[in-house]
């Protein structure tokens, strides 16, 4: 059975296959876990800018991750979200 994830904006329970992972690594370091096995604390949220800009609006990436995130890392995401769409 897939494990099931929630989204940070719509707040659904999904597959974690259908969500972004974003994870803050041991050294500190955020990014998209393209793979959903990479070491970390990991913040989820659907494969749509709306969901995407509802997370943020809500500081969940922040709170999920326990830290503070660059905006630089936000634009990233962000251009990731736009092309899967």
């Amino acid at each position: 059975m897939t494990p099931l994830r929630m989204c940070g904006g719509c707040r659904e329970s999904r597959p974690k296959e259908e969500l972004v992972r974003i994870v803050r690594k041991p050294d500190g370091q955020i990014c998209i876990d393209k793979t959903y096995k990479s070491d970390g604390r990991g913040a989820y949220v659907c494969k749509s800018e709306k969901c995407f800009d509802i997370a943020c609006r809500k500081n969940w990436f922040r709170r999920c991750l326990k830290s503070d995130i660059r905006q630089e890392t936000f634009d990233e995401i962000r251009e990731y979200i736009t092309a899967l769409e």
